[in-house]
């Protein structure tokens, strides 16, 4: 039985990174991230708010008491990541954010004004969720 995530990222190919429902006017990525134990090839959608020659994303993982795995995947890894935006693919450098970080108020911000589920998960859970800035190549 295919997962919740597996249905978006379904549709998201089929339909060009415009998945519409839930979703409808917003941007998504698709995040290429390897386990950082098991070294399994994972693929994750995420919203993904513009911020000029980026995008930020939120390890939100919908209110959870702890961060998605994705983060500490991210967090592992050495070199770019991989992401899907529409129908391009490429090479991302990124930066994982912290809470503690002077640039997470900004950027979680941005993220939070951008998905108004974000107030629904800040109620659900005490933590601060960690933002990531992928980075897109001018090419893409």
């Amino acid at each position: 039985m295919a997962s919740f995530n597996d249905e978006i990222i379904e549709r998201y190919r089929a339909t060009d990174g415009d998945v519409g429902g839930h979703w409808a006017g917003k941007t998504l990525v698709l995040l290429h991230h390897v386990g950082r134990r098991s070294g399994k090839r994972y693929v994750t959608p995420l919203v993904a708010a513009p911020d000029g020659d980026a995008y930020i994303v939120c390890g939100s993982l919908g209110g959870g008491d702890q961060d998605p795995q994705w983060v500490a995947n991210l967090e592992q890894s050495t070199g770019p990541a991989t992401i899907e935006l529409g129908r391009a693919q490429f090479e991302a450098e990124y930066q994982v954010v912290r809470p503690d970080d002077a640039r997470w108020p900004e950027l979680y911000g941005i993220w939070r004004d951008y998905w108004p589920d974000a107030r629904e998960y800040e109620k659900k859970t005490d933590r601060k969720f960690p933002v990531v800035r992928l980075l897109v190549p001018p090419s893409a």
